[in-house]
């Protein structure tokens, strides 16, 4: 069995680092010489508008067509992009037959959250192509063969064990991480090594965990060409490489949450098939979880679902939550299950193949859903924090409108305003001073030229850019909150504008500021309880 040899990352990884950044192959240097639309084509897996971009020649135009493109370039136009000859050694390049020189990995420049110029390794095909791309790398009509050599009965490359680059998945899990400093996280299914990435920037001390060895070495090779710390790469499934280790302050996992038929053999994609039945594989990480958080701790990952007849989604996803957990889930997307199977069978490039083999494994994909009462697939977030409280918040929600990414601070203080309304009653409620949270809009909505509006609507510009209806007390109680009155003294004024009883309206108003702090609109001021 033929093996594929990854690149080494030796003492010239310096000079091969600085040859990129000299030569602008940065996120601002691609969007400079492509443009707006090939840069955003490349995002969709095309590449004929960035290869048009890069008809002349030049440095930071032979590294797109070597790295992003799988292209072959003379060694010429190599040579004055980068130290060609310690790359050839170090083997991030290969002889192409003649005068000329091709990548043997996808190399793709992706931007730090403060600036920082880094670049994520992956398997040639995989950076623009997802999973598909194995088939076209290059120009020459050959099948870039990752470890494990090709199929002997099709003599296609062997793409079960692929590593993939930058995709959709894994910037939105690097999004809604809580980035605040810690002294141990854990990358679980690290991949091409994105989370390991960014963890290394606030942790101490970063494990990367991937059942896929060829993962670990991309994940070195990722951090190594980034100028991150070293991880501690350890293979195995889901906890397994730590159990009964020093638990976590941090655990970011992108899994393999694809719900897909089981062949016999085990997955066909380990990246993104995890070997377990519907969606026990996400169902397991979640309640192993907190074995391995310490206190304060959080886990946060990216799933699939599913929505099984006869079940609420919600409760079933709720009961996921191991005890001592504070729990929020978001939904943001469903499929029914034709979608779904369409999806992934498109990004395993199946669509390309034999029509019968195509078939056979869409009708399989059916016939799974339909034994597991599965009607439907949801994807998104879900994140833990180990809170060990005995009165637990689980907040599980559809939310699949627009966000405002990164969303770490907002996930951060998601839960930190549920600890203030668990710790807090009505009474403490009304002692509290509260402010406006920025960029929060008022909205009245009804008939042109009536004196009241119909309702109002408060919205956020920010974050989760949530909005909600309010009455006119919840409008004019939001409206005045900055800071210098208790909550109380707020509604004893509002009653007397309105003429209402202060003291009815005390009663029943609790539970609409709590709603309002709740989803971030109100914010309570720290220390800012009157007696």
């Amino acid at each position: 069995m033929s093996t594929d040899r990854l690149p080494t990352p030796g003492p010239a990884l310096p000079r091969l680092r600085d040859a990129l950044v000299a030569a602008g192959f940065t996120p601002d240097g691609l969007l400079d010489l492509l443009g707006a639309p090939a840069y955003a084509a490349l995002a969709r897996n095309e590449t004929v508008p960035a290869l048009r971009a890069t008809r002349e020649s030049g440095p930071l135009q032979a590294l797109v067509r070597l790295f992003l493109l799988q292209h072959p370039v003379p060694y010429g136009q190599a040579r004055a992009a980068l130290p060609v000859d310690d790359a050839l050694a170090d083997g991030w390049l290969r002889p192409a037959g003649g005068d000329a020189v091709r990548a043997t990995v996808d190399v793709r420049p992706y931007g730090g959250p403060d600036g920082q110029n880094w670049w994520i390794v992956s398997d040639l095909g995989c950076a623009v192509g997802g999973a598909g791309g194995i088939r076209t790398a290059g120009d020459t009509g050959e099948a870039a063969a990752p470890e494990g050599g090709a199929d002997p009965a099709t003599g296609a490359a062997d793409r079960s064990q692929l590593v993939l680059g930058v995709g959709g998945a894994s910037t939105t899990l690097a999004g809604i991480t809580v980035r605040t400093p810690v002294s141990r996280a854990l990358d679980l299914g690290s991949g091409s090594g994105i989370q390991a990435l960014h963890a290394a920037q606030h942790a101490a001390g970063v494990t990367a965990t991937d059942l896929n060895p060829r993962a670990l070495r991309f994940t070195r090779l990722t951090l190594a060409l980034s100028g991150a710390p070293e991880a501690d790469l350890r293979q195995g499934s889901l906890f397994d490489p730590v159990e009964g280790e020093q638990p976590y302050d941090l655990i970011v996992s992108n899994p393999p949450f694809v719900i897909s038929p089981r062949p016999a053999g085990g997955a066909r994609l380990t990246y993104r098939d995890g070997g377990m039945g519907g969606d026990d594989l996400c169902r397991t990480l979640v309640e192993r979880a907190a074995d391995h958080l310490a206190e304060g701790g959080y886990c946060q990952l990216l799933a699939n679902w599913q929505h099984v007849e006869g079940q609420d989604w919600r409760e079933r996803l709720s009961s996921w939550v191991p005890r001592g957990c504070d729990a929020w889930i978001v939904q943001r997307e469903v499929q029914d299950v034709a979608q779904y199977a369409e999806l992934w069978l498109r990004d395993g490039g199946d669509h390309l193949g034999d029509p019968a083999v195509y078939a056979a494994r869409y009708d399989a994909w059916l016939e799974e859903f339909e034994a597991r009462g599965t009607q439907a697939v949801g994807f998104g977030w879900i994140t833990l924090r180990k809170s060990g409280s005995d009165r637990p918040s689980v907040v599980a929600e559809e939310w699949p409108h627009p966000v405002e990414q990164p969303l770490g601070d907002a996930v951060r203080e998601h839960f930190e305003r549920r600890d203030f309304l668990r710790a807090t009653d009505d009474a403490g409620l009304l002692a509290t001073r509260f402010v406006l949270a920025d960029e929060v809009v008022q909205e009245q909505i009804g008939r042109p030229g009536a004196d009241d509006p119909e309702y109002v609507v408060l919205r956020q510009n920010r974050g989760v850019r949530r909005a909600t209806t309010v009455d006119t007390v919840g409008a004019g109680f939001a409206g005045v909150c900055d800071g210098s009155l208790p909550a109380g003294r707020i509604l004893d004024a509002i009653a007397q504008l309105l003429g209402e009883d202060p003291v009815g309206l005390r009663d029943r108003t609790p539970e609409s500021i709590r709603l309002l702090v709740e989803q971030g609109f109100l914010l309570p001021v720290a220390g800012g309880r009157s007696a």
